[in-house]
């Protein structure tokens, strides 16, 4: 028997391991969920796959899980990167929510000429992130990164890797996808485009591809998903 509820955790798991649950967790097992002693409770840390562990004290502040079996190994996502620039709040939740679902190892929020929003909390993005493991069956949780400027970003960028930037104005024209092997990232623009500065660098950049979505412009969280469903389709596990 599986369990239904999956829950990130911190500790090493292992065969017999126990997992003491935070205040948090206790809460959303014990009130939310209404589980009891016996219960039982698939945890993930993204080093040793899942497990499946059984409820052995419960309570209001805390409580403890004891590892069973392992349900599935550890396995690790294609080595793609999303790149975005902040938008809306929900939005832009959406956004990291999605490319955890779709296989992202890493997520790096940039701060471009328009981009609307200047500041991000990287930690509850992170918990976002989180959560879209919990609730896809993945073993794996991207890293969200801080909130770097595109200027930046672009200056220390690894050439090993390349850039899939998704340039809006190419909508309705050709621009696909290199069928490259290796280490890739997306970029995604902000709601008022890339400036022509940005344009200009990223196409002068060697390891840089100017791609097209369709025939049709696309908001910002949704350019991030086609983009991410093209690669995924094209390079990535999908394949």
């Amino acid at each position: 028997m599986r369990a239904k509820v999956r829950l990130f955790v911190e500790q090493p798991l292992g065969a017999a391991q126990p997992v003491p649950l935070t205040r948090e967790q206790a809460h959303y097992l014990f009130g939310v969920m209404r589980m009891s002693v016996g219960g039982l409770v698939a945890l993930f840390n993204g080093r040793d796959g899942e497990w499946q562990a059984q409820v052995a004290e419960a309570g209001k502040r805390g409580g403890i899980l004891v590892c069973r079996e392992q349900s599935q190994p550890q396995s690790t996502p294609p080595d793609l990167w999303l790149l975005f620039a902040p938008i809306k709040k929900a939005r832009t939740d959406f956004i990291v929510e999605k490319a955890a679902e779709m296989g992202v190892r890493r997520i790096i929020p940039v701060q471009t000429a328009y981009t609307n929003s200047e500041r991000i909390r990287q930690d509850r993005l992170q918990a976002h992130a989180i959560e879209a493991a919990e609730q896809c069956g993945g073993v794996f949780v991207p890293e969200v990164a801080e909130l770097t400027k595109l200027d930046r970003v672009l200056s220390d960028w690894n050439t090993a890797r390349s850039i899939a930037f998704c340039d809006e104005a190419l909508a309705g024209e050709s621009g696909r996808l290199p069928d490259a092997p290796g280490p890739w990232a997306i970029l995604i623009g902000p709601e008022g485009g890339f400036s022509d500065a940005e344009r200009t660098r990223l196409r002068a950049m060697d390891h840089t591809s100017a791609i097209s979505l369709g025939p049709r412009i696309l908001r910002a969280d949704t350019a991030a998903v086609a983009a991410l469903t093209v690669w995924q389709s094209t390079l990535g596990d999908w394949a």
